[in-house]
């Protein structure tokens, strides 16, 4: 018997919207067979004012009832509700979507405040070791996934770059299947020398099972050539990758790529690293 999928949601009760519990209830109201809702309400403390002032941060057994348990019920779901007191919240979701078993995390992501994108600390821990694929959820993206965008680097020269390549394209291979989307890889190059010759991209294509006509590789930076692609072919969800890199204090990287990428795009994307399981 194959086991439930189950869905970890984060829903940060200080937001008037909750834009990651409102994408899990749309997607999976028509995946086959429908998974199950876990709903982690939790303060991200790095994002929210958490003194008593913030009335926000009060919430009464209506609020529960009426943003998520009503919701779910409507949609026609299962769901579970755990609520975190915890001021590791970035561990907190970690180590409860692998206590679930969750296939991957949705996390909410705010509006842009300035032309610069800026994302907490807290969630780029999350991002960076997560065992589960992490969904970021963006306010006024596409709620459909009838097109998915892959990254991929074909000029991969280590095992950690070919294995992330793997997952990535196992990853969004599944998404597309779960909601009959269309699939889409692209790549980036910056020398022309790296350009894959047309063998390769027939030996991609006999991989992967997507069409060369589905296959983008174009020359410019990485995020301004995904975020094109992704335009073009109106893309609804992007998945990429990211390393887990530590700089001298121990302390995790960033990711300059990753976080432009992240930043030049206006869709949901799915960020997958090294640590990522797949289903």
């Amino acid at each position: 018997m194959q086991a439930e999928k189950v869905i970890f949601v984060v829903v940060d009760p200080n937001d008037e919207e909750h834009v990651a519990l409102r994408r899990a209830l749309i997607t999976a109201k028509i995946r086959t067979p429908q998974p199950k809702l876990a709903v982690f309400v939790a303060v991200d403390g790095e994002a929210v004012d958490t003194r008593a002032v913030n009335d926000h941060l009060f919430r009464d057994e209506s609020w529960f009832r009426e943003q998520i348990r009503q919701p779910v019920e409507e949609a026609g779901l299962e769901c579970e509700i755990m609520v975190c007191w915890s001021n590791d919240w970035q561990a907190a979701i970690i180590q409860e979507s692998k206590r679930y078993n969750a296939e991957m995390v949705y996390l909410p992501v705010h509006a842009k405040t300035s032309r610069r994108f800026t994302f907490a600390e807290s969630k780029w821990h999350v991002l960076k070791k997560s065992e589960r694929p992490v969904v970021l959820i963006r306010p006024g993206a596409n709620d459909r996934r009838k097109v998915v965008l892959a990254t991929v680097n074909y000029q991969a020269q280590t095992t950690q770059q070919r294995q992330l390549n793997r997952q990535i394209t196992e990853r969004a291979n599944y998404i597309a299947e779960c909601y009959d989307a269309e699939l889409h890889l692209v790549n980036a190059y910056l020398d022309s020398m790296l350009y894959p010759d047309r063998g390769a991209l027939a030996k991609l294509a006999d991989k992967t099972g997507v069409p060369t006509g589905r296959i983008h590789v174009k020359r410019g930076y990485t995020n301004e050539v995904v975020a094109e692609v992704a335009k073009e072919i109106d893309a609804d969800l992007v998945v990429m990758g990211t390393l887990n890199q530590y700089g001298e204090t121990g302390s995790l990287l960033r990711g300059n790529t990753a976080e432009r990428v992240i930043g030049s795009l206006e869709v949901d994307v799915m960020v997958c690293n090294e640590f990522t399981t797949t289903k």
